[in-house]
């Protein structure tokens, strides 16, 4: 019993130290919309210009999510896929685990998952949360994430933010990129909504079903409720004859 326990505190702590960068940071509320397509199709070409350089998502598959955004297949093919996969491959990277290790001190982890591990709130805040950092390897560092080891790949879009305050209280825009401030947090909103959708995608198909038996239930109800009354009926007929 005793091993089992060890064994579990060790099992367990890679994921509380994971959680543990910028604990103390207050997170921006976010709530994913499976329904809206248009964000998840948005997310999912941010996604894949922005993040797979570097991450893979590799357990979710490019016809997969084509089927669920409803996006034809073809565009996807034509647009979105790179290299020579195809559409009904994984969503993975040919980046070498070791070349990766050399220049970011530890391979990218898969991001299919994040959203779900860490919660879309988290995913929401960090990818807004880039700042100047001189100190650090690639020149920026982030609020939720203290030490990140990678670079700020959204700075282009979002422009050069600096820390406000002695201890960073809060982030100011230095010099402004391609995208309004809204525009930034509107396009960072569809693609943690598209991580949010990869992180679970059985979530969309539920709903939908969900929907189908509750309406399954309400017009079975009706029928139940007649065939009640009619049984009774009977019933009660039957008993008063008996007793007259």
């Amino acid at each position: 019993m005793k091993k089992q326990l060890i064994a579990l505190v060790f099992a367990l702590l890679p994921l509380s130290v994971m959680g543990a960068g910028g604990a103390n940071i207050h997170l921006d509320d976010f709530t994913p919309d499976l329904s809206d397509k248009a964000s998840l199709q948005n997310g999912m070409r941010l996604f894949i210009d922005n993040c797979m350089g570097c991450h893979s998502a590799q357990y979710q598959r490019y016809e997969r999510a084509a089927d669920d955004l409803e996006m034809d297949k073809e565009m996807v093919v034509k647009e979105m896929i790179k290299g020579d996969q195809k559409i009904g491959e994984h969503m993975t990277i040919a980046m070498d685990p070791k070349d990766a290790s050399n220049w970011f001190g530890a391979p990218p982890p898969d991001l299919t998952l994040e959203a779900r591990l860490r919660g879309p709130d988290w995913v929401y805040t960090y990818l807004r949360s880039f700042y100047v950092d001189s100190e650090r390897p690639w020149g920026v560092n982030n609020k939720v994430f203290p030490d990140v080891g990678m670079p700020n790949v959204l700075a282009t879009m979002q422009g050069v933010q600096v820390c406000k305050g002695e201890n960073c209280e809060e982030l100011e825009l230095k010099s402004a990129g391609t995208m309004s401030p809204e525009e930034f947090d509107k396009a960072m909103y569809d693609l943690t909504n598209f991580m949010a959708y990869m992180a679970e995608p059985s979530k969309m198909v539920s709903g939908t079903i969900g929907t189908y038996v509750l309406i399954f239930l309400a017009i079975l109800f009706v029928f139940a409720y007649f065939l009640k009354k009619e049984y009774w009926r009977d019933v009660y007929s039957g008993s008063w004859r008996k007793d007259h």
